[in-house]
Order: C-alpha cells, then sequence, then structure tokens
C-alpha cells in the first residue's frame, strides 16, 4: 500500500513537471535566425524610419500638451524607438560587434532627432503648458523599471516565435513608453526647465537600459547562435569585452533597481503614517515632501496644531521603518484661532454686502417705478398723470375708444421745445365734421388743463 502511494505521488510530480514544461517552454517555437534578420532590419534610424520618428514624436508632443492619453498611446504605436535598443542588447548577446556600433550608431540618431523635434515644437510659445502628463514623465519609480524589464522580456519573447503576436509587439510599444520621457525631455530643454530635462532622461536611460538588458538576457536563455568570427583569438577577445560591457550595464541596472526601490518604499511609508496622522487627528495634511537622499520629510497641517511630542512620535514610528536619520518638519499655524476667526470675519462680511445689495436693488426698483410714473406725467412740471386725463377724456365724450400720447421735440434752431401732442381715436360711425369739432373742444380743454398753448391734438 506504501509503494502504491509513492508511485502515484511519483507520477503526479512527473505529470505537473510535464505540465509546467509544456506551459513555459518557449525553445520549440523559436526562430533564431528569422528574429536576429527582423531586429538588425529594425536597427537603421533613415529614410522612412527617421520620418516616422518625427512625426510620431510630433503626435506624441501634442498629446502631452494637451494632456491626451490616446494621442500619446497613438504615438507609441508608430514609433520605431524599439529597434537600435534590441538590437544593442543582440548585439551583446551574440558578441556582434558591427551590429553594436550600428545600434549605437542609430540609437544617438534616435535621441538626438526625438530631443530635437520636441524642442521646436515646445519652443512655440502656445505649446508650454505644463500639463499633468508632462510632470508624471519627470521622475521615474522603481515601477518604471519592472515595467521596462517586463516589456523587454515580452517584446524579446514575441519577436523569437514562428508566429508572432502584432498585440502583444503593440502592447510592449505602448507599456515601456519610451516615447513621452524624450518629448519631455525636450519641453524641458525649450522652457529651460532643467529639473524636468534631467528627469526625463534619467526615465529614458532606464527605459533603455533595461530594455536592452532584458533583450540580452532572453538571447542568452534560448541559446542565439553566435556570430562566428575566422580568427579565434579574436572571437574570444570580442566575446570577453562584450560579456564585460554586457556587465557593466547590468550592474549599474540592478543598483538603479535598487534605489528607486528604496526610494518608492520611503514614500509609500511615509504617505502611511501621515494617513494614520490624518485620521487619528482628524486634520488636513497638505504639501508633503518627501527627500529620500537626504532622509527628509515636510508637511503643513490644516485644523488643530501638532505638539512637539506629536511630531516626535512621527519621527520614531519612521525610524521603526528603517530610516534612522529622518527628520520630519511640520509647517502649522501657530494662530490657527485667528485664522479661524478672520475666515469669520470674511463670511460675514460676504453676508453683510449681500444683504446691502439686495436693499439697493429694492432701492433701485423704487426709482425705478417713479421715474415711470414721471415720465407718464403729460408735460413739464404737470403733476396730472396720462391716465387720469385719458380717463377724464373718456368721461367727457363716449365716443372716444383711444388716446395716444408722446411728446414731440421741436427746433428753430435758436431754441428747442417739448411739445405734448395728443392722438385722439374715434368712433368710426362719427362724421368728419363731428371729429373736428370734438377735436378742437379737446385741445382748448387740454391746453387750460396743462396751462400751456403749444399742446397740439390731432384725431382719427
Amino acid at each position: 500500500m506504501e509503494n502504491q502511494n509513492k508511485n502515484a505521488f511519483s507520477e503526479a510530480v512527473s505529470y505537473f513537471k510535464v505540465f509546467l514544461k509544456e506551459t513555459f517552454d518557449i525553445f520549440h517555437d523559436t526562430d533564431r535566425h528569422a528574429t536576429i534578420d527582423d531586429i538588425k532590419a529594425g536597427v537603421d534610424m533613415r529614410g522612412q524610419n527617421a520620418w516616422i520618428l518625427v512625426f510620431s514624436i510630433l503626435i506624441a508632443s501634442t498629446g502631452l500638451n494637451t494632456s491626451s492619453t490616446a494621442v500619446v498611446i497613438g504615438a507609441m504605436l508608430i514609433s520605431p524607438l524599439m529597434g537600435p535598443i534590441l538590437g544593442m542588447g543582440l548585439a551583446l548577446g551574440i558578441y556582434d560587434t558591427d551590429l553594436l556600433r550600428k545600434s549605437l550608431k542609430n540609437f544617438g540618431v534616435m535621441v538626438v532627432l526625438s530631443l530635437a523635434t520636441s524642442f521646436l515644437f515646445f519652443s512655440v510659445p502656445l505649446f508650454q503648458n505644463e500639463t499633468p502628463e508632462l510632470v508624471a514623465r519627470t521622475s521615474p519609480s522603481v515601477l518604471d523599471i519592472i515595467i521596462a524589464l517586463s516589456g523587454g522580456l515580452a517584446l524579446i519573447v514575441a519577436l523569437s516565435r514562428r508566429n508572432r503576436s502584432t498585440n502583444t509587439i503593440a502592447g510592449v510599444a505602448i507599456a515601456t513608453a519610451l516615447m513621452p520621457p524624450l518629448c519631455t525631455a525636450g519641453y524641458g530643454l525649450a522652457t529651460g526647465k532643467w529639473m524636468y530635462f534631467g528627469g526625463a532622461m534619467f526615465l529614458f536611460t532606464i527605459n533603455t537600459i533595461f530594455i536592452a538588458t532584458s533583450t540580452y538576457l532572453v538571447v542568452k536563455f534560448l541559446r542565439f547562435p553566435l556570430k562566428e568570427y575566422a580568427d579565434a583569438k579574436r572571437k574570444k577577445r570580442i566575446s570577453q569585452i562584450l560579456t564585460f560591457l554586457a556587465l557593466a550595464i547590468f550592474i549599474p541596472s540592478v543598483y538603479f533597481f535598487y534605489k528607486l526601490y528604496k526610494k518608492s518604499d520611503f514614500e509609500q511609508k511615509v504617505g502611511l503614517v501621515l494617513a494614520e496622522l490624518k485620521e487619528e487627528k482628524g486634520i488636513g495634511v497638505l504639501d508633503i515632501q518627501t527627500d529620500f537622499e537626504e532622509q527628509r520629510v515636510s508637511f503643513a497641517v490644516l485644523g488643530e496644531n501638532l505638539e512637539e511630542k506629536e511630531i516626535a512620535h512621527l519621527e520614531n514610528k519612521l525610524k521603526g521603518f528603517g530610516f534612522e536619520n529622518i527628520s520630519v518638519k511640520c509647517v502649522q499655524d501657530l494662530q490657527s484661532e485667528k485664522t479661524l476667526s478672520r475666515l469669520n470675519d470674511i463670511e460675514n462680511s460676504y453676508l453683510t454686502t449681500q444683504q446691502l445689495l439686495m436693499k439697493k436693488e429694492e432701492q433701485l426698483l423704487e426709482k425705478d417705478k417713479e421715474i415711470f410714473s414721471l415720465k407718464s406725467k403729460l408735460s413739464h412740471g404737470s403733476n396730472v398723470s396720462f391716465v387720469d386725463v385719458s380717463d377724464e377724456i373718456k368721461s367727457l365724450n363716449e365716443n372716444v375708444e383711444g388716446v395716444e400720447y408722446h411728446n414731440i421735440l421741436q427746433t428753430n434752431f435758436k431754441k428747442i421745445d417739448t411739445i405734448p401732442y395728443f392722438l385722439i381715436k374715434w368712433n368710426k360711425d362719427l362724421s368728419k365734421k363731428a371729429k373736428e369739432e370734438e377735436t378742437e373742444k379737446y385741445k382748448k380743454w387740454l391746453q387750460a388743463k396743462l396751462k400751456t398753448d403749444k399742446v397740439k391734438v390731432d384725431f382719427e
């Protein structure tokens, strides 16, 4: 029974090993010679590739300027930036000095063309907006290294297959994001923001190193055929030199990864401690600034002030995470009560101003009514309103169907007079002669009423 259990376990282990091998084996589907030819063909940065690079840089710069992620992704899809970088990794892996020289030369052309194009674009004042997409490419993190390394591994594995996946290659071009840092570096040059230029170039350099390193590792793992040299001694010397060069690139890569990992860990721990402080004290924590190299943290608080012992407690918490030389600076308003009082005064002043404005609006409405009433007077200085006069005209003769009134401006070029003018609308059945007689009576009546003989009265 015991032997049967052992046999069953051994069979299960054997089956699992076979399963893993079939799942992760990439040797049987690798076309090494075709992969080498394709990478060599993509190294050149001239002709169509040069123009495509320039246009894709313009598209990416526009996307960064408008903070449009979709436009930046489109630019990365058509960009030929990967070619020389893959060429460098392949050259180191198969000991091809000619390919290495060619890749380095075209890599330099690629960088210069990209920086020049983005520099010219961002030199136009209209395109110098500092957008979130630009700022995001100025400080690398450990995640950028993981993306570059994983993307490079995925790309070279996808390229080495007999049946290649276009989606994989396009996805790697987007994920590794080589183009945005170059565009951001051009922005830094054009605007004189050297911190942006330095941070973006550092990010681009890290991406380049880790993509080339991942290419080198896969080429070695898949045992790509080495370049043949007629002289065995020369072959050995070249292999030693290129192996040393590969190590010289790989070792700094590990160092970069370690430093950025520690920096990201530092920022994360600071964020956790300050989040706990915010929750415990119920205060606002603003303007958090961290400096990993100097082991410094500064932040501002809004609300209740922190005591010295509370700031010291924060430092001790961070020291507990392994940051022994940490120093914490808290910027806080020592007169927060006065500040709150001042805010209340401003709010009360605002409310008082709103009340005054409402009162002024009511006064203006009253003035408008008064002006309207004055305009309805029949003449200068008259206290008789148009409504009263029209009612009297109607009461004196039932054949009156309507009255119109307005002032006429009249001049003899020596003076200007305002002439009150009335138009009386009679019943259509009334004869013209009767209308004339009645209108003349009204004219005399209005002249007496308004105490002026300048009144004109017509009929209709």
